[in-house]
């Protein structure tokens, strides 16, 4: 299920994420040392799935403790 930058932001923040941070082109989600790139908030819409799925594995999320929220 797509899900909207909002929620993305609002759930990586649960997660003890902070952010986002500017980056040059990028924002990110910072925890500790590990930096996980966001999508950029002007191009609109929202998160498909598979975009969503290449986000939680470089942030080492599991799916299931992702959507648990």
């Amino acid at each position: 299920m797509p899900t909207s930058r909002k929620k993305l932001i609002q759930r990586f923040r649960e997660l003890d994420f902070s952010g986002p941070i500017s980056g040059g082109r990028h924002q990110f989600m910072v925890k500790g040392e590990l930096k996980v790139r966001i999508p950029n908030p002007h191009k609109g819409g929202d998160i498909s799935d598979p975009l969503l799925n290449e986000i939680l594995r470089q942030a080492g999320i599991e799916k299931k403790v992702w959507e648990k929220g």
